[in-house]
């Protein structure tokens, strides 16, 4: 089981390293470089989704986009295991980092390290502000 409490530790996450492995593994079949832009996904969201193509996420920069900015949150929102909502529903990506009951605990784990505990943060951009940006760490 992953137990991250430091910062030390978190910077030794990283999107090469750890995050894109487990992307290309677990994400990439809806999110890679076939996948509309984010502008073009929410033009035609149910289109997408009967083909199961959410927006492109291919890359670090594309990635981080679901993080910071534009869509500020969504990538939280979406693979969080539900203790960090008032329902207790986890996202609805998470199930798609799961596997065995050892992945079930590391894998959201692993994304919640690299963004950094303290700016895993589930709003929107109108609810964001500095300090809560400045923890998020998202190293490349």
């Amino acid at each position: 089981m992953l137990m991250v409490t430091t910062t030390a530790i978190a910077i030794d996450i990283t999107d090469r390293k750890d995050i894109r492995p487990l992307w290309e593994q677990k994400g990439l079949a809806c999110h890679g470089e076939a996948s509309p832009s984010l502008a073009e996904f929410d033009e035609n969201k149910e289109k997408c989704k009967q083909l199961s193509r959410g927006p492109r996420m291919d890359s670090y920069a594309s990635l981080t986009a679901f993080v910071g900015w534009p869509d500020t949150g969504a990538l939280m929102r979406r693979l969080d295991d539900g203790t960090n909502t008032r329902d207790g529903k986890p996202g609805n990506m998470y199930e798609h980092l799961d596997g065995e009951q050892a992945e079930r605990q590391r894998n959201p784990g692993l994304f919640k390290t690299w963004v950094g505990e303290s700016g895993w943060f589930l709003g929107n951009f109108d609810k964001l502000d500095k300090s809560t940006l400045a923890r998020m760490k998202v190293a490349e």
